[in-house]
């Protein structure tokens, strides 16, 4: 398929998971992908394997994103779609969150895409372009010691709304993802703890314990993620916007209460 052709895509935090795999799948469709992320080692890796242009900024600076928009306009051209991808930080309870990693959270995951949103808004009116953003299913219901976590990944549902509503009569469409477990590098340092909680023998396992209750009964690939991501983008979903659009495996549909009668 050939859905992106001579469109320009960025992707924010695409140097590994979930966004680099965003990044592959949009430019075998045709796409000029850029990658920004802060790590710049990742992120050349990534734009390199795809002939991508790697743009190493904080999603979360005014300054650092304006400079790299000017550099994707001078080499891939205007925005058609901003994929809001970074994340990370907020664990722990509140009672376990400084200021500080309050603050990391908020940058990492709502600022990011509050300030590349922005300032990608007139690339996206004039185009009639599509924001992404990448929440979590903790953005639709909260697991334990995340506080942080949970409360940006719900705030960025409430963002692609606000967006959705305001700039949908401009042209511009902005729909959530909302992924569930993700075997990637950060998912696999967290089944590393639960290896540690638990006893387990390997991160299949873990994996398997996290997902026991899952309909489909695994998680998912980056590159499933991917495939909703180039999806909901595309023209094929013209009619989609306001979505929030769950890749869980049919995780939040199970009823947790009842649970215990399914065990034998």
């Amino acid at each position: 398929m050939a859905r992106y052709t001579d469109k320009t895509v960025l992707i924010t935090g695409a140097g590994t998971g979930i966004g680099a795999a965003m990044a592959r799948r949009f430019a075998s469709e045709g796409a000029r992908v850029a990658l920004m992320g802060r790590r710049a080692e990742p992120l050349k890796a990534a734009a390199d394997a795809i002939g991508g242009l790697a743009v190493p900024a904080d999603a979360a600076s005014s300054g650092q994103v304006a400079d790299a928009l000017a550099r994707i306009h001078d080499r891939l051209g205007p925005l058609d779609v901003l994929v809001c991808n970074a994340g990370g930080f907020g664990f722990g309870t509140l009672q376990d969150n400084s200021d500080e990693d309050w603050n990391a959270s908020v940058q990492a995951n709502l600022n990011t895409a509050i300030v590349t949103a922005r300032a990608a808004l007139p690339d996206l009116i004039a185009r009639r372009g599509n924001i992404l953003m990448m929440s979590s299913i903790a953005g639709l219901a909260a697991g334990p010691e995340a506080c942080g976590y949970v409360t940006m990944k719900h705030a960025l549902i409430g963002l692609a709304k606000s967006i959705t509503r305001d700039y949908g009569p401009k042209g511009v469409r902005c729909n959530t993802i909302c992924p569930g477990w993700v075997r990637t590098e950060m998912a696999d340092s967290e089944m590393a703890e639960l290896m540690q909680r638990r006893g387990l023998a390997s991160v299949d396992e873990a994996y398997a314990l996290v997902t026991r209750d899952v309909p489909l009964g695994r998680p998912a690939a980056a590159d499933d993620v991917a495939s909703a991501a180039a999806f909901l983008c595309s023209d094929e979903a013209a009619m989609i916007t306001g979505a929030v659009l769950t890749v869980d495996g049919g995780a939040t549909v199970v009823d947790v209460p009842t649970i215990a009668f399914s065990e034998d």
